[in-house]
């Protein structure tokens, strides 16, 4: 399907942020495009991305809890590790680098920012064959009463964007790398300094879960899901199976099975 496809026929108009704009600015457009991440610009020249994980790292981080963040700025939570293509190429160059990374940069032959990439231009003109079990990925899951700090540092540590929440084995919200940013930018900004670290000690999980929670059941197409995840602007969906999680589609892992 891919073979008259170009770059230019798919990419969308980039998202940029200063460097050296508050992160807090950064969140907000992330949430208001719904995009993540965006692309980090100096003078005109890409230097990185920024990301709803390493805003919610930033603000969750101990040593911040006396800086407002309006303060922190984007060149602190900069990632350096992003990669381009040009709008003439195929479109088949871009399949593997969306599956190493969240978004693909587009220049022009005069290396200049004409686009970006990202899962979401993809999906909307390219399926991955087979059942909704070949796109799964695990889900892991996470007790509503768990304490924030806890799912912060398996969010680091592991490496996860998103967990299940779960009561009794039945699912009842999802806790989001952005759920976990905007908490932070929140408390930050209404708690005192001096109660910061008790207060953030005892935030749980269901104090900023998404909730309810939007799920599929196993049965439903691959097609299905994708139009659901489009239309209504999410990056992942839990999947059950007789009331039981039985796993999750991301953007991330569709793409991955294209």
């Amino acid at each position: 399907m891919s073979d008259d496809i170009l770059v230019k026929d798919i990419m969308s108009k980039p998202v940029t942020i200063s460097k050296s704009a508050p992160i807090t600015e950064a969140l907000d457009r992330m949430l208001d495009e719904g995009i993540d991440p965006l692309i980090v610009v100096n003078h005109n020249t890409v230097v990185g991305t920024v990301s709803r994980k390493t805003v919610a790292e930033k603000l969750g981080t101990k040593r911040n809890s006396s800086i407002s963040p309006t303060s922190i700025h984007v060149a602190n939570t900069v990632e350096e590790d992003f990669t381009t293509v040009y709008p003439d190429q195929d479109l088949d160059v871009v399949i593997p680098l969306l599956q190493a990374y969240k978004l693909v940069v587009v220049y022009d032959e005069d290396h200049r920012l004409v686009g970006q990439v990202t899962a979401g231009d993809l999906l909307r003109i390219m399926r991955p064959s087979g059942t909704l079990a070949d796109v799964m990925e695990p889900a892991c899951t996470i007790d509503s009463d768990e304490r924030v700090v806890h799912w912060r540092r398996r969010m680091l540590d592991d490496n996860l964007h998103r967990c299940v929440v779960t009561d009794n084995d039945q699912v009842v919200g999802i806790v989001t790398e952005t759920d976990v940013a905007v908490s932070m930018r929140r408390f930050r900004e209404m708690v005192e300094d001096r109660h910061q670290d008790h207060r953030i000690r005892n935030l749980l999980i269901k104090d900023i879960m998404t909730s309810p929670v939007m799920c599929v059941e196993s049965s439903a197409s691959v097609d299905e899901v994708v139009d659901l995840m489009l239309s209504k602007a999410i990056s992942s969906i839990p999947v059950t199976s007789k009331g039981k999680i039985a796993g999750l589609v991301t953007r991330s892992s569709l793409v991955k099975a294209l």
